[in-house]
């Protein structure tokens, strides 16, 4: 379910950027204006990332197989990866250009064809950031919410054009400055969906009240102290592995301890749906 809704939103995604390219395109060689060419391939790039986060989800949710025995999940954070390549390179695009038109004093002139092509796509691009956000928040997908981050992006560089338009007349550097904001904007949003993928595949501890809520359910199986510790987690797109030790008296039977252990697997499995492989350590206190 999961990927059949991103899938779809990244195919929804692609025909609206080429749509889009294509009246940006138009609007700018009507215009004469080398910014709306600039920010129509700027769209164009869009589709690079929702193919890219298309590819991503098609490849996680195959099952798993000899070679990738946890599935392939982590295909999909990778692909968050290159989204967040693709948008710092957009990022550094926009603040050569803006420093360029800031040395050289180019004015911005737009007629009224861009302003209304620039209005629409401001609207829709902030339509498409919202419905990637919103289900790749559902369904706990990076490459979708970083695909909307993307096209965020660039309804935020169609609103500096916007702004250019209505005062770049007067002000000559308004639309170099806001250009350079734009592009640090863009990287600090590179540098959350990095710093998010990045985590997930070198590994991250699962998240506190989770963490307490387990220490705490042996004691529905067990009269014993089994002392939950040393965890570790491991993401796998929607699949996480957990493991960890627990304590029981050495001279207890291995077959009671199996007992003990798997109902405890079962029951994270349960309430939780994390695959948990547990460790016994002999207690020899007891």
């Amino acid at each position: 379910m999961k990927n059949q809704t991103g899938e779809r939103a990244t195919i929804f995604s692609l025909i609206l950027n080429v749509a889009l390219f294509g009246i940006k395109l138009w609007a700018g060689i009507v215009s004469n204006s080398v910014a709306l060419i600039a920010d129509a391939w700027h769209t164009l790039s869009d589709s690079i990332s929702s193919v890219a986060v298309f590819i991503g989800l098609k490849v996680s949710s195959q099952p798993a197989d000899e070679k990738h025995p946890y599935g392939h999940g982590r295909a999909e954070i990778i692909s968050a990866v290159v989204v967040g390549v693709l948008l710092a390179l957009v990022g550094f695009k926009f603040l050569i250009e803006s420093i360029l038109r800031l040395r050289v004093h180019e004015e911005v002139h737009y007629g009224t064809v861009a302003i209304v092509v620039t209005i629409i796509s401001i609207v829709v691009k902030e339509g498409m950031a919202q419905y990637s956000v919103i289900i790749g928040k559902k369904f706990q997908s990076k490459a979708l919410i970083a695909d909307g981050w993307h096209h965020r992006s660039d309804a935020i560089s169609s609103v500096v054009i916007l702004v250019g338009i209505f005062i770049g007349r007067k002000l000559w550097w308004v639309d170099g400055v806001l250009g350079i904001l734009v592009s640090l904007m863009l990287f600090y949003t590179t540098y959350v969906i990095m710093r998010e993928a990045v985590s997930v595949l070198l590994g991250e501890e699962i998240d506190k009240s989770t963490k307490k809520e387990i220490k705490k359910l042996y004691k529905s199986i067990t009269d014993y102290d089994v002392q939950p510790h040393h965890f570790h987690a491991h993401q796998y797109g929607l699949y996480t592995e957990l493991t960890f030790h627990i304590r029981l008296p050495g001279e207890m039977s291995l077959k009671e301890a199996h007992t003990i252990a798997t109902k405890y697997e079962n029951a994270i499995f349960k309430k939780h749906g994390l695959i948990a492989t547990i460790h016994i350590d002999p207690d020899k206190k007891r």
